[in-house]
Formats: structure tokens, C-alpha cells, sequence
């Protein structure tokens, strides 16, 4: 066999293995095994997961290099403690409540459990691994609660903010992420976000404008008279590394 033949071969193979994800449909058409499909799906979601997760780093960084010096660790332990937040909410109550058991308004109210012991047993027609859905879902959740953080930087002290990750993650996201995804009242009505736009981004932003409402400017940035003081952030050179490390998230 050519060299030539052989980069068609792989070429061929990769093709299939991208639409098969892309496309379950075309999977099957094509006569792609349920176990291969199964692995692709998975991978795909582990995949998407992990790029979405890294904007966790990007948020970070551009948080802590818009804000002053002093705040700049109080918003590294932000950024942590509500990524963690989010995966304990999301797997002790919030999957099950976007997705188990959706009766139009809200999911069910019990402790998610990974359940793959069909395709352990060599049932694949579930097309994905349980866990690999639960991580994909989960980074969303976060990504939700980072936009928050951003917008309260400098406002809020830490535990309330904290304390909020929990309701956000664990109860609001997952009851609206339900109307859509979960096959909720929005779905019913043909409702369709295909990425996030409304679960994710809108769901975090208007968390987000009703926390600035709340908690008005940050102390000191305006005079009695209404003059606005500037407020320097710390590292514009990591604010923009930030930037563009959310902008390569956004492809997950």
C-alpha cells in the first residue's frame, strides 16, 4: 500500500469518526458499530467538557487582573470555591432537577447516581456515557456562577457570594435549564438553544444584573459630588491572556 493510500485511509477513518459525532444518524448509515459510536459520543462530551472547563482559568485571570491588588487572591478563591460548588450542587441535586423526570416546570428532587450498567454489559444504544453527560452539563453550571463573580468583583465579600453559588448551581440553573434542555414548558412550545445562549449566558447574566442592582458600584469608585474615581486593575497583561483563553472556551 502507498504512502498515499494510506493518508486517504486515515483520512477517510477521521472523517467518519467527526460526522459519526456530529451525527448519530449518519453513524448508522454508515455502519458504524454502537460501541465505536458510544465512544466517540463520550469522548466528545469529555472533549467539549474539558475545553469549557479551562475557561474556568480565563476567568480567573481576567477577574484578577481588572481588579486591585489587593483583592486579587479573594478572587482566585472565588473562582475555585464556586467551581467546586458547582459540581457538588449539580451532582447532589441539580442534574436530576434539569433532567430526570421533567413534568413541564421542574425535574426531580433526588441524589443523582451515574447509571452505565447497560453499556458495561454491552448495551450501547444509550449513544453516551452517563458520566461524561454529567461532566459536559456540570462546566455549564459553573460557567454560569463565573459570570456572576465577575460582575460582583470588588462587591460582595466572599461566603454570600458563595452561599449564592449554592442556590444558583443547585436550584435556579438546573429549574430553567429544565424548560429547555429537560424537555420542559419551553420545549413543549418549540423552544430550541442549541448552545447555551439562554441557559447559560442568560441565565448567569441576569443573576449577574440583579446582583450589581443589589449591591450597587463599588465602594469608593464615586465621589459625593459624582465624580468617578478610577479604579487601575492590577495585571492587564493577564486580564488580556484571560481574554483569550475565554475566547478559545467558547469553541467548547
Amino acid at each position: 500500500m502507498t504512502i498515499s493510500m494510506k493518508k486517504t485511509g486515515l483520512a477517510a477513518a477521521a472523517a467518519t469518526a467527526l460526522l459519526a459525532i456530529a451525527s448519530p444518524a449518519f453513524a448508522q448509515d454508515a455502519g458504524v458499530p454502537a460501541e465505536t459510536q458510544f465512544i466517540l459520543n463520550s469522548f466528545s462530551f469529555l472533549f467539549s467538557g474539558a475545553v469549557v472547563m479551562f475557561m474556568a482559568a480565563g476567568f480567573a485571570m481576567l477577574e484578577s487582573g481588572l481588579v486591585r491588588t489587593k483583592n486579587v487572591t479573594t478572587i482566585l478563591l472565588k473562582n475555585i470555591g464556586l467551581f467546586s460548588i458547582a459540581g457538588i450542587m449539580y451532582y447532589l441535586i441539580g442534574y436530576n432537577l434539569m433532567y430526570m423526570d421533567v413534568s413541564g416546570w421542574i425535574g426531580s428532587l433526588s441524589l443523582w447516581s451515574a447509571d452505565d450498567s447497560a453499556a458495561l454489559g454491552g448495551d450501547f444504544s444509550g449513544g453516551y456515557s452517563a458520566t461524561s453527560d454529567w461532566f459536559f452539563q456540570m462546566v455549564f453550571v459553573a460557567t454560569a456562577a463565573s459570570i456572576v463573580s465577575g460582575t460582583v468583583a470588588e462587591r460582595i465579600k466572599l461566603w454570600p457570594f458563595l452561599i449564592f453559588v449554592v442556590v444558583l448551581t443547585g436550584v435556579l440553573y438546573p429549574i430553567t435549564g429544565s424548560w429547555t434542555w429537560g424537555g420542559g414548558w419551553l420545549a413543549e412550545m418549540g423552544f430550541s438553544d442549541f448552545a447555551g445562549s439562554t441557559i447559560v449566558h442568560s441565565v448567569g447574566g441576569w443573576a449577574a444584573l440583579t446582583g450589581a442592582i443589589i449591591l450597587g458600584a463599588r465602594k469608593g469608585k464615586y465621589g459625593e459630588d459624582g465624580s468617578v474615581h478610577p479604579m487601575p486593575g492590577s495585571n492587564l497583561p493577564l486580564a488580556t491572556l484571560g481574554t483569550f483563553i475565554l475566547w478559545l472556551g467558547w469553541f467548547g
